[in-house]
């Protein structure tokens, strides 16, 4: 039964690892600029996903989401470059996940309370934004 409970986070739905390793990666090269590097590491994003499900547990992956989060609500404030477009494909798709966690055992849907409020803003002020403009 204890297993199971530690584990009942990798059935929610496989969208994460399959949308957000390249979407994420291209919200990080966007966001290190002109310094950081320009090609988005896909491939290491995607190492990365696969190592947390593969051998991390639901905080661990709840962390990352967390990372992934601060870079959604960095391009809806404007407070980092980014592809809206981008930012608002990540935000759904974090927080479609995050809804899900409240019919799993555990403390998942309490932990992920700031970051569904703080997606359910940076959805909300990246679908409002003017067709076609994007931000720096």
């Amino acid at each position: 039964m204890r297993g199971a409970r530690t584990t009942s986070w990798l059935g929610l739905t496989p969208e994460p690892e399959r949308e957000l390793p390249s979407a994420v990666a291209a919200l990080r090269a966007q966001a290190a600029g002109p310094l950081g590097t320009s090609e988005p590491d896909e491939s290491a994003e995607r190492r990365r996903v696969e190592q947390l499900v593969l051998h991390g547990t639901q905080r661990g992956w709840l962390r990352y989401l967390a990372e992934v989060t601060a870079l959604v609500t960095d391009v809806a404030t404007g407070a980092a470059p980014g592809d809206p477009d981008t930012a608002l494909l990540v935000a759904d798709v974090v927080l479609e996940h995050h809804r899900m966690l409240i019919g799993l055992p555990g403390p998942g849907y309490r932990l992920a309370e700031t970051q569904r409020s703080a997606l359910t803003q940076a959805v909300r002020t990246l679908g409002q934004r003017p067709e076609g403009r994007k931000t720096p």
